[in-house]
C-alpha cells in the first residue's frame, strides 16, 4: 500500500476540485437514494408479498428487522468512521445493501423475506452512518457544504416522491421481486461512483493501537433493540409482561452503557457530546422531531385513505407537495442560512411550519378544498425542509472532527428512535380511540353484531373488503354504506386525537431551539488544522 500523503485543498472551502466533488457527491446520492427507495416501494409491495407467501403474522416484521438492524447499526459505524476513515464502509454497506435486496427478491418464505430484511437493515445503518459524514469530510467550510448539500435533499426527496408510483407499477406489471431487484443497477452505480471518485479520507494519525469498544457496541445493540421491539408490540400488546421485561431489559442496558463508556479508554460512544449543551439540544431536537415527522407521514396517508375515502392515487397527489417542499426548502434553506446573522432562526421558521401544518391537519373533514389539504402538506415539507439539514450541519459544526461522524449518527438514530416512539404511542391512541367510537356508532344504530368486521381500520383502505363487507349487511337488510360512513367518521376522529399529540410535541419541539446556543457556521480560511490524509 501506498504511504499515506496529505490531501490539499482544492479550496478553503473543499478538499477536491469541482469535477471531482461533484463525481463524489453523485455517488453519495445514488447511496442515498437506495436507501429512500427501497424504505417506500417496499410499503406498496407488501400485501402482494403476502398474499403470496402467506405469512401474515410477520407482515410487521418485514419492516420491523429493517429498522431494528439499521437503528443498532448506525452509531456503531458512525464511530467507525471516525477511526478508520468513511469510504471502506461506505463501500461495504453499499455491496450488503444490494445483495441483501437479491436475496429479498428470491425469497420463498416470510421468514426467509425478514431475515433478509434484517441483513439489508445492517447495510442501511451502514449507510447512514456513514455517508451523511463524508460531506463534511468533502466540505468542511458550512457555507459550501450547505450548498453541496442540496444534492442530498434533493436526491432524498426524488427517491421519496418516485417510490410509492414505483413500487406500485413493479408489482403490478414485473411482479413484487422487482421492487427488490430495482436496486441493484442503483448500487451498482453507486458503487461505481464512490470506489473511483470518492476519497478515503482521514483526519491525521492515530495515537496507538485503536481498541474496538465492543461491549459498548453489544449494550447499544441491547439498548435500542430492546426499545424498538418493546415500542413495535407495544400497540398490540399493551403493557404485557413482553413489553415490560422488554423496557427493562433496554432500561438496564442503557445503565450499562453509560457506566461502561465513562470507563472505556477508548468509548464507542463520547459521552462527552452530552455534556455539550448545543450537542444535547440538537439531539433533542433531533428525537422531538422524528415523533412529529413520521407520525405526520404515516398517519396523513391513512386520513386521506381510510377517513376521507380518497383512492391512493389521489392521496398521493396531496401529499406529493410535501414530498418536493422538503427538497425546495432545503434549497432554500441553503440560500438563506448563510446569509443571516443568526442561523437559529431557520430552526424555529421551520418548527413554526410544522406546527400549524399539524394544526390544520386536525381540522381537516373529508369536506376541506383540496388545496387547502395539499397547503397544509406543502408547509409540512416546506418546515422539513428549514430544520433537517440544519440539524445536521450545526452538529458537524459543534461536534468537530473527532466526533463528527458519531455526532451525525446519533442524530439520524435519535430521529428515527423518536419515529418509532412516536408513531408506537399515537398508533395505539388512534387504534384504541377509533374501536371505542365505532362501537358507540354500532350501538346507538341497534348494530353491534357488525363488530368483528369493522374493528380494524385497514377495511376502509381496502376496496375489496368493503365490497364484501356491503354484500354481506345487504343480504342481511342493512345498509353497509352507512355504517362504513360511521366507521371513517371515527376514524377521522381517531387520527385527529392522535395528531392533537403530535401538535403538543410540535410545540415542544418550537419550544426546545431557544435551548440551542446561537450557532455560527465558520469558514474555512486557508489550509486546516488537521488536513485530511487519504489512503
Amino acid at each position: 500500500m501506498a504511504p499515506r500523503a496529505p490531501v490539499t485543498p482544492h479550496s478553503a472551502g473543499q478538499v477536491l476540485p469541482f469535477r471531482q466533488s461533484l463525481m463524489a457527491m453523485l455517488g453519495m446520492c445514488f447511496v442515498v437514494m437506495l436507501v429512500a427507495v427501497d424504505q417506500t416501494v417496499v410499503g406498496t409491495a407488501l400485501p402482494t408479498v403476502v398474499a403470496e407467501l402467506k405469512g401474515f403474522d410477520l407482515y410487521a416484521w418485514v419492516a420491523t428487522s429493517y429498522l431494528l438492524t439499521s437503528v443498532v447499526t448506525i452509531p456503531i459505524f458512525g464511530r467507525l468512521g471516525d477511526y478508520y476513515g468513511r469510504k471502506p464502509f461506505v463501500v461495504g454497506a453499499i455491496v450488503l445493501f444490494t445483495l441483501a435486496s437479491v436475496l429479498c427478491g428470491a425469497a420463498n418464505s416470510m421468514l426467509f423475506l425478514v431475515l433478509a430484511r434484517a441483513l439489508q437493515g445492517i447495510g442501511g445503518g451502514m449507510l447512514v452512518g456513514t455517508a451523511f459524514a463524508c460531506i463534511p469530510d468533502l466540505f468542511p467550510d458550512s457555507h459550501v457544504r450547505l450548498r453541496w448539500q442540496v444534492m442530498f435533499s434533493s436526491a432524498f426527496g426524488i427517491a421519496n416522491a418516485v417510490g410509492p408510483t414505483l413500487g406500485g407499477y413493479l408489482t403490478e406489471y414485473y411482479g413484487w421481486r422487482s421492487v427488490f431487484y430495482v436496486n441493484l443497477p442503483v448500487g451498482l452505480l453507486g458503487l461505481w461512483f464512490v470506489v473511483r471518485h470518492l476519497p478515503h479520507l482521514r483526519h491525521g494519525e492515530r495515537s496507538g493501537n485503536i481498541r474496538l469498544d465492543w461491549p459498548g457496541a453489544l449494550l447499544i445493540a441491547v439498548a435500542l433493540g430492546g426499545l424498538q421491539l418493546m415500542v413495535e408490540l407495544l400497540p398490540g400488546q399493551g403493557a404485557s409482561t413482553t413489553t415490560f421485561g422488554l423496557a427493562a431489559a433496554s432500561v438496564l442496558a442503557f445503565v450499562l452503557l453509560i457506566y461502561w463508556e465513562r470507563r472505556c479508554a477508548q468509548p464507542l460512544l463520547p459521552l462527552d457530546m452530552f455534556r455539550n449543551p448545543s450537542l444535547a439540544a440538537l439531539f433533542t431536537l433531533a428525537l422531538l422531531l422524528g415523533v412529529t415527522m413520521f407520525s405526520f407521514l404515516f398517519y396523513a396517508p391513512l386520513l386521506l385513505q381510510g377517513g376521507f375515502g380518497l383512492s391512493p392515487k389521489d392521496a398521493g397527489l396531496l401529499i406529493t407537495p410535501m414530498v418536493a417542499f422538503i427538497t425546495v426548502g432545503s434549497i432554500t434553506n441553503g440560500r438563506i442560512v448563510t446569509r443571516i446573522k443568526n442561523p437559529n432562526h431557520m430552526l424555529y421558521v421551520g418548527c413554526l411550519l410544522l406546527c400549524l401544518a399539524t394544526a390544520g391537519v386536525i381540522t381537516t373533514h373529508h369536506y376541506t378544498p383540496r388545496a387547502l389539504i395539499a397547503a397544509y402538506m406543502l408547509m409540512a415539507g416546506l418546515g422539513l425542509g428549514f430544520v433537517m439539514p440544519n440539524l445536521t450541519v450545526f452538529a458537524q459544526q459543534t461536534a468537530g472532527r473527532s466526533h463528527l461522524g458519531i455526532a451525525t449518527a446519533l442524530l439520524q438514530s435519535l430521529r428515527m428512535i423518536g419515529g418509532m416512539i412516536g408513531t408506537a404511542v399515537v398508533g395505539t391512541m388512534v387504534n384504541h380511540s377509533y374501536v371505542s367510537g365505532v362501537e358507540s356508532s354500532l350501538a346507538a344504530s341497534q348494530a353491534g353484531h357488525w363488530m368483528a368486521q369493522l374493528d380494524d381500520p385497514q377495511i376502509l383502505v381496502n376496496p375489496q373488503a368493503q365490497s364484501d363487507f356491503m354484500g354481506q349487511v345487504a343480504a342481511a337488510g342493512g345498509n353497509g354504506s352507512s355504517l362504513l360512513e360511521m366507521a371513517r367518521e371515527s376514524l377521522v376522529s381517531a387520527i385527529h386525537d392522535g395528531q392533537i399529540v403530535v401538535l403538543v410535541v410540535a410545540i415542544l419541539t418550537l419550544w426546545g431551539v431557544r435551548r440551542v446556543p446561537p450557532i455560527k457556521l465558520a469558514r474555512a480560511t486557508g489550509k486546516p488544522a488537521s488536513a485530511p490524509v487519504a489512503e
